[in-house]
């Protein structure tokens, strides 16, 4: 079970669980602990099509309480750009 933001709770088959990766940075701590999770939310799109499907999830995300800091358009050939977004208690997270 996965509990979403707003406190929903859904059952999901363990194959679309979500995965965690730990990213090693070149910087040094300087700070508190931080925790950036990048949140795919248009698997398998491209293009228009992607975007438009992080739009609708922004949507949905802000109407739960998150807020949208900005969109990062893509940059080919490394990027498929993105929307940054942070949770209620003002936590910054990726959707891509």
């Amino acid at each position: 079970m996965i509990r979403g933001l707003g406190g929903r709770l859904w059952r999901t088959p363990r194959a679309l669980r979500p995965r965690i990766f730990f990213q090693q940075v070149p910087e040094g701590k300087t700070a508190k602990n931080l925790l950036h999770l990048d949140v795919r939310a248009a698997p398998g799109l491209h293009g228009d099509e992607r975007m438009a499907a992080l739009e609708a999830e922004c949507e949905r995300l802000v109407g739960l309480g998150a807020t949208r800091l900005r969109r990062d358009e893509p940059a080919p050939p490394t990027s498929a750009g993105y929307i940054v977004m942070a949770d209620p208690e003002g936590n910054a997270f990726c959707m891509d």
